[in-house]
């Protein structure tokens, strides 16, 4: 009898994170942000990198306020950072106080109702449990009103309650000369002096970088940390954080005048040489990256060459011109470089028309994850 052939896996793609680079980039901007403690945003799963690996990685370089978006990614972390002070940014969900208290997760209060709601199992539990007061000051997105501002301020003084942090989020940071900037920073000053002795916090990546009255007592970067830009028209100065390496399957000459992918919606305008590389949006790369006659879409880095994509990012797989190239034709299983020290996240995101917060976070693929530590780097 015949046995079954061993499954082999490890020839698809692969993704490795540079948790030193991580380290390194949460370090640099805490030197940046100078006398306000430096927190680190974790939410969507670490901007899909993964929340654990890094931030027990942020905790040993020294980080201590970790930011996610619900009380799930909260617990996840619980266990990995048993000391560590965990916001939620969405709030309190109804009738989940007594998960948040046993977890030690912190509500960032975002509605009177979620104040009331708080207040009360601070009450029941006569202990003044911890939490921060989100004001919105121009995003229009989550936060109380600054009309409620005399009612929460009221609500809280009649319990004797002071939370451990104020803060308000930046609709456009990243583009530092916009006006909307100065009037957040005038209105959420505005807030904070209602509650004096109360530490306040407005600053994401791009305003951490770019501009210092604006980081109060604590700043919140995220993208940042995980190498992307965080400042529009600026040289992005952070590592790069992230590899994403995909296999070529198959090399095609093809004629000019021939389609390519779905639709048909790239001609070929000369004789082209293709490369067929296993990588999809089933993936994680995403499908705006595709490429017509009309518009650039994305790149890959091989053999030192940056080779466009070509027509439509399928689930498993696109096509790249290698014309280019000459006669140095890679082979089967030869990995090209997606994302990399070559092609940042930004060099993607652009042509795609989105931003490389898109492009990390829906690295959800078929492929293996290798972490990578500071101590594991070669020397220079």
């Amino acid at each position: 009898m015949t046995s079954a052939p061993a499954i082999v896996t490890g020839y698809g793609p692969r993704l490795t994170v540079d948790l030193g680079a991580i380290q390194r980039n949460w370090q640099a901007l805490d030197k940046v942000s100078a006398g306000a403690l430096t927190g680190a945003a974790v939410k969507a799963d670490g901007y899909g990198l993964g929340a654990v690996p890094v931030a027990k990685a942020l905790y040993v370089a020294g980080t201590r306020f970790f930011f996610v978006a619900t009380p799930d990614e909260g617990l996840a972390l619980r266990p990995a950072l048993p000391e560590a002070h965990i916001f939620v940014l969405n709030g309190l969900f109804p009738g989940a106080a007594p998960l948040y208290v046993g977890e030690r997760l912190m509500p960032v209060l975002n509605s009177l109702p979620m104040l009331e709601e708080w207040l009360v199992a601070c009450l029941g539990r006569n202990e003044a449990l911890p939490a921060a007061l989100h004001f919105d000051t121009g995003m229009n997105r989550l936060g109380f009103r600054l009309n409620e501002t005399s009612i929460v301020k009221r609500m809280i003084e009649d319990v004797g309650y002071a939370p451990q942090m104020i803060m308000s989020h930046l609709a456009c940071a990243d583009q530092p000369q916009h006006e909307k900037n100065r009037t957040q920073l005038a209105l959420f000053s505005s807030v904070i002096n209602q509650f004096p002795g109360i530490p306040a916090s407005l600053a994401n990546s791009a305003a951490t970088m770019t501009s210092r009255e604006m980081h109060f007592q604590m700043v919140r970067p995220g993208i940042a940390l995980y190498g992307g830009r965080a400042v529009n028209g600026r040289k992005n100065p952070m590592v790069p954080a992230v590899t994403l390496e995909a296999p070529v399957i198959q090399i095609r000459e093809c004629k000019t005048g021939e389609s390519v992918g779905y639709g048909a919606s790239y001609i070929l305008p000369r004789d082209t040489r293709l490369a067929i590389i296993a990588l999809g949006y089933a993936d994680g790369f995403i499908r705006a990256a595709s490429s017509t006659n009309q518009h650039a879409g994305g790149r890959v880095h091989l053999r030192g060459t940056l080779c466009p994509l070509i027509g439509r990012v399928s689930m498993d797989m696109f096509a790249i011109d290698i014309t280019d190239l000459g006669n140095d034709i890679p082979i089967p299983g030869e990995m090209v470089e997606v994302l990399g020290p070559n092609v940042s996240v930004d060099d993607q995101a652009d042509p795609a028309g989105t931003i490389g917060y898109e492009i990390l976070t829906s690295l959800k693929g078929r492929y293996p994850r290798t972490y990578v530590s500071a101590a594991e780097q070669p020397a220079a």
